[in-house]
């Protein structure tokens, strides 16, 4: 058995288990809108990890032993080790409730390459990228498509909600009507599935919009809000 786990296969398995923090943690989703391979990293491991992590029930240590942690917490007086504890306790509920998957996944990581049943993407599945500006501003919308998994990964960390509109992304095919991906969630990475009717359409051509919509997106049976941006897909 050999570890020959990647430094971003690792990073995508810690992303995925809540394991980071701060500016790694930063680091991470910056990648992650932007890396269609890192991404594809990510979208794995959420795979292995999403059986394992709703099997598991949230459990609380021992109240004495918190009790402690927290007087701790009270009586530390540099702010810098009081954040430093009450993350310790946060990751203790959230590692005691995880535990049995953590040991499957430190499995897979130290597995050979051989063991891990996770074939590379095909060289006609290359994910497709597209980065929408947003008006005048430095904001971007990034989009990876990931056509050998039929999703479509949707970052809009950068953006904000209004509280008065929605913003629906909409795929611009070579050919045909435009065909409308949802509604954009601000401040998120979300990851959608892509149906069939829709995949067959995006093309390394294809283009993307989005627009201002009522809350919820655009009513049925009404014409489509205002072009707020635009983009076009590209080839990895």
């Amino acid at each position: 058995m050999t570890d020959a786990m990647s430094d971003d296969e690792r990073l995508a398995a810690e992303y995925v288990f809540g394991l980071l923090d701060g500016e790694d943690l930063l680091s991470a989703r910056a990648r992650l809108s932007r890396e269609p391979g890192f991404a594809a990293l990510v979208a794995r491991w959420e795979d292995h990890a999403a059986p394992l992590l709703d099997a598991g029930e949230g459990h609380v240590p021992d109240e004495d032993v918190l009790a402690r942690v927290h007087a701790q917490i009270a009586g530390a007086g540099d702010g810098a080790q009081v954040i430093a504890l009450r993350r310790s306790v946060t990751r203790w509920r959230w590692a005691s409730g995880a535990a049995a998957a953590a040991a499957i996944v430190m499995a897979v990581l130290v597995a050979d390459p051989a063991d891990r049943a996770a074939p590379a993407p095909e060289r006609d599945a290359a994910p497709l990228v597209a980065n929408v500006p947003i008006g005048d501003t430095d904001l971007r919308l990034s989009v990876t498509y990931l056509p050998d998994r039929g999703e479509m990964l949707v970052s809009a960390s950068g953006l904000t909600a209004d509280g008065v509109h929605d913003h629906e992304l909409w795929l611009v095919p070579d050919e045909g009507a435009l065909q409308s991906l949802g509604v954009v969630a601000p401040g998120t990475e979300r990851r959608m599935p892509i149906s069939p009717e829709i995949a067959e359409r995006i093309t390394a051509s294809a283009g993307l919009v989005l627009t201002r919509e009522p809350l919820g997106g655009k009513p049925a049976g009404e014409a489509a809000g205002p072009v707020v941006a635009e983009g076009r897909f590209t080839e990895t």
